[in-house]
């Protein structure tokens, strides 16, 4: 077993495989997978490492059932991000992780589920959805609520236009404002409650996004019946160490990177409601 293995602190070397591109400026990388590296959950996060550029935290947003690749989804903005969507097949990246705790698919057994995806918060829900898909007929209604800026931000298309011609999963999309040629919905992602079809009591939320998207798509959730420890959000903070030692991703009394990065709404509204936290 490597150093790496055992110091959570020390990255592992890995080759990108491929690139793609996203949007204006948003690239999925493919990376190969490093020796003694353990297989991740969805919802949890890698620490990406350029040497002597900066390391940043990004999300899992491929298959955790796909032990050839590691998948992440990254926007450009910030210098390591931005250095990272540069990369191209064959440079190395530093890899830590997985890190932090997950979405509760486990505990979405026999419930209906509600994803709820804000521009590029779609990223590290998309996991999840491999999930539900895969073990489909260990839930009930399956509901993806999707909102974007625009039709030119909107992600992974091609597996939208999918998961939409599925018989057994519900998926609305909406953007922010829209041309003449855009012809579905437009408006904040809350808006689509109203079409997702969901039994609130016996209901499990996901919900990634901006942060106030995410306190309002609570509320709503929590509105029309969804209780408050079921509605699960992936809080995004200025994490540095990963493991709760430098303090950076603080929010009042959790690390984000320790105690998250999925938080039930119950544990995390106190905390939202104080302002400038």
């Amino acid at each position: 077993m490597s150093l790496a293995a055992t110091d959570p602190m020390l990255p592992r070397f890995a080759r990108v495989l491929k690139k793609r591109r996203e949007g204006a400026d948003v690239f999925t990388l493919d990376l190969e997978v490093p020796p003694d590296t353990p297989p991740f959950a969805p919802g949890q996060f890698n620490m990406l490492l350029l040497p002597g550029i900066g390391e940043v935290p990004i999300s899992f947003s491929g298959d955790a059932t796909d032990a050839t690749r590691l998948v992440h989804t990254i926007r450009a903005v910030g210098p390591v991000s931005a250095a990272l969507t540069r990369l191209s097949a064959g440079e190395m990246v530093g890899v830590r992780g997985p890190y932090g705790i997950g979405w509760p698919m486990a505990e979405a057994d026999g419930q209906d589920v509600v994803v709820v995806a804000g521009g590029l918060g779609l990223a590290p829900l998309r996991p999840a959805l491999y999930h539900l898909m895969a073990n489909r007929a260990r839930y009930g209604n399956v509901t993806l609520l999707y909102g974007a800026r625009g039709p030119a931000e909107i992600l992974f298309r091609r597996e939208l236009e999918n998961w939409r011609r599925r018989l057994d999963m519900d998926v609305e999309v909406t953007v922010d404002h829209a041309g003449p040629d855009w012809h579905g919905h437009v408006g904040v992602v809350t808006t689509l409650f109203r079409h997702a079809a969901f039994d609130p009591p016996n209901t499990i939320a996901l919900v990634c996004g901006p942060e106030i998207m995410m306190r309002f798509a609570a509320l709503g959730l929590r509105d029309v019946g969804v209780v408050a420890d079921r509605i699960y959000l992936s809080m995004e903070r200025n994490m540095k160490c990963a493991v709760g030692l430098c303090g950076h991703c603080q929010f009042g009394p959790v690390f984000i990177c320790r105690d998250g990065p999925v938080f039930t709404f119950e544990r995390l509204a106190p905390l939202l409601a104080v302002r400038e936290l």
